[in-house]
């Protein structure tokens, strides 16, 4: 019997662009009864609307299931590695190079749900909870990110995105901060220790009360995009990491829909 469709759903187009990056069933363990689609299309249905994992509907596989193969995706580092060949495929359809050269860091505190690990409170944004720092590339593509306590400063937050994705992204020629990542000891401290150059842009002098800064705003609107899922509304998750592969995840949904190819109609 054909299930009723989500607005969250994989298409058919856009599952033939994700079944190839999805990991083959191990050699020598149980052959998979559960359909991969209908793995991903109960994790986007959790991540857009913002239910617990107990409460996935009863059409969709059981939770269990699902849970397990989103925490296996984790361990495996599938959800970075579909993040990774989605972000290509776009830069490329878009006719940028596939790997960026600019970039750009912003954070975000937010509320958590319940107890976990690495929870604290941000001061200046009077949010208890974690903080999300996120490293995006011209597009707004998501290259990095590490979730942390939001009692940590940004500078503090900026050495942890460093530590973990530096290695990776030595490609990038300019990385744009705003001021609260800024300080000239601090911008020196990143360079030399990390390879990443920080560019600070400010405000000019004629502009006065909300402007959009040329360059900072498409950070901005990655955050944006992540609203629209409301899993990602509060920091539900007890681990750090797993908010982390809510982020990618939820990143892997947006970009599967963009490259969608696009029917024309008379």
């Amino acid at each position: 019997m054909t299930r009723l469709a989500y607005d969250t759903d994989l298409t058919d187009a856009q599952w033939e662009i994700l079944k190839p990056l999805i990991p083959e069933a191990k050699p020598g363990g149980r052959p998979r009864t559960l359909d991969m689609r209908e793995v991903l299309n109960a994790i986007f249905y959790l991540l857009a609307n913002g239910i617990k994992w107990r409460a996935m509907p009863h059409d969709l596989p059981n939770w269990q299931s699902v849970y397990s193969y989103f925490r296996a995706w984790e361990a495996d580092s599938t959800w970075e590695r579909l993040n990774s060949v989605l972000r290509i495929q776009l830069r490329v359809a878009a006719g940028r190079n596939a790997q960026p050269s600019a970039g750009s860091v912003d954070s975000q505190s937010v509320k958590t749900a319940s107890g976990g690990e690495e929870i604290g409170f941000d001061g200046g944004k009077k949010v208890k909870g974690r903080k999300r720092t996120i490293l995006v590339d011209t597009m707004g593509l998501l290259l990095g990110v590490c979730v942390h306590s939001a009692g940590r400063s940004d500078h503090a937050g900026m050495i942890l995105i460093a530590t973990f994705w530096a290695w990776l992204w030595q490609c990038l020629q300019v990385i744009w901060i705003d001021s609260t990542f800024a300080g000239k000891e601090f911008m020196a401290k990143i360079a030399q220790q990390f390879g990443w150059k920080l560019e600070h842009l400010k405000r000019t002098d004629e502009e006065s009360g909300f402007q959009v800064i040329p360059k900072r705003w498409v950070v901005e609107r990655t955050y944006s995009w992540f609203g629209h899922y409301r899993r990602l509304s509060k920091d539900y998750e007890f681990l750090p990491t797993t908010s982390e592969m809510m982020l990618f995840a939820a990143m892997v949904h947006l970009m599967v829909r963009r490259l969608e190819p696009k029917t024309h109609t008379d």
